[in-house]
């Protein structure tokens, strides 16, 4: 899925531009300077647009994050798709999930966001399970080929929290390395650290886990 990017609102196109409209705002002004009226100022149309379509802010923004949810799976899905191993898969996935976060922070901002949004929409709770479900296979394949004695829930968990972690904490960790005189580390490299310590915890045996067989390059 291609989240539009680019011009104004066309004739029974009116909700995809108000959606364009509403990632714009958020992602100059944040959350807090959001309203209806500037949304549709931007978008070209009448203050009571928005309202017309989506009923409220929160029926606006519940829509916006099931568009990001929806490009989130597009997106990693495609990545995943170009490697046949599940190890290079969870560094695809991850590098794709950064990276469009990166380029939508309007949706990305509200994505995750309880308050301003409603869990319980269909379409959102459709999209959000789409990318959900792409992360929880490509691991469950991992589990399955290594035979590793690790919840599926687990894992998904623990990975899921690693990407939003990095999308959240990326700048700060090339602050903190600049600091120290480092040379700046690029979102694929730090994506594949990560995973290549996820995936040796996972291997690694535990209480009440048994131990998987040997790596199978």
């Amino acid at each position: 899925m291609r989240i539009m990017t680019a011009d104004r609102y066309h004739h029974g196109d009116l909700p995809n531009a108000l959606r364009r409209a509403a990632a714009e705002v958020i992602a100059e002004r944040g959350l807090g300077a959001f309203s209806l009226r500037e949304v549709a100022r931007r978008a070209g149309v009448s203050h009571t647009a928005p309202a017309h379509h989506f009923g409220d802010v929160r029926g606006l923004l519940t829509s916006l994050a099931a568009e990001g949810f929806q490009a989130l799976h597009a997106t990693t899905s495609a990545a995943a798709a170009e490697h046949p191993n599940p190890i290079e898969q969870l560094q695809a996935i991850g590098v794709a999930y950064i990276s469009l976060a990166r380029s939508h922070p309007g949706h990305c901002a509200v994505m995750y966001r309880v308050d301003v949004i409603d869990r319980d929409d269909p379409t959102l709770t459709a999209a959000m399970a789409s990318a959900y479900d792409l992360l929880e296979r490509t691991l469950q394949q991992l589990i399955d080929r290594e035979q590793l004695g690790i919840g599926i829930d687990d894992a998904t968990w623990m990975c899921w929290s690693a990407m939003q972690g990095l999308v959240q904490l990326e700048d700060s960790i090339a602050a903190i390395n600049a600091g120290k005189g480092q040379e700046p580390v690029a979102t694929s490299d730090l994506v594949r650290r990560f995973t290549t310590i996820i995936v040796g915890g996972m291997r690694a045996p535990g209480p009440g886990r048994r131990a998987g067989p040997p790596h199978r390059t």
